[in-house]
């Protein structure tokens, strides 16, 4: 399963620090991060559900770009 979320994130390297975040949580099979459209979009894992895998992507992005937001 695929899904795009809008994010909020002040400079590309910190966008690349959230998806480089997000690729390592469990759940994600892949995620990619555009600063330019503000928006994530993640794929999911077979058998990830992404209400419980999202509020992990968001925790593991807070670590490395405190200030950022993911809107899902």
């Amino acid at each position: 399963m695929k899904k795009t979320y809008e994010i909020e994130v002040d400079c590309a390297a910190c966008a690349q620090k959230m998806e480089d975040a997000a690729n390592k949580t469990s759940g994600v099979e892949k995620a990619t991060v555009s600063f330019m459209t503000q928006k994530m979009k993640v794929e999911f894992a077979e058998g990830a559900e992404p209400a419980q895998v999202m509020p992990e992507v968001l925790k593991a992005c807070k670590a490395v770009e405190e200030d950022c937001e993911i809107k899902f």
